[in-house]
């Protein structure tokens, strides 16, 4: 999947983020604007995982998702 597409609609797309990641506050989601390494580092933050852990989990909502 290309990121570039979730980062251009990140307005509609963060919806989706906060159902995954419910512990992503507004404030954090208006900072990631769409960039992979900044929501990578707030789960990492949010969540007390790994780093490879979150970029698994953004790989596998990703997967999930139709971007059709």
């Amino acid at each position: 999947m290309d990121w570039n597409r979730v980062e251009g609609n990140w307005k509609q797309v963060k919806g989706k983020v906060k159902e995954q990641w419910g512990n992503l506050t507004d404030d954090d989601l208006t900072a990631i604007a769409g960039k992979r390494d900044q929501l990578e580092g707030k789960i990492q933050e949010r969540y007390g995982i790994a780093r490879d852990q979150a970029r698994s989990q953004i790989d596998d909502w990703a997967s999930r998702q139709n971007w059709s």
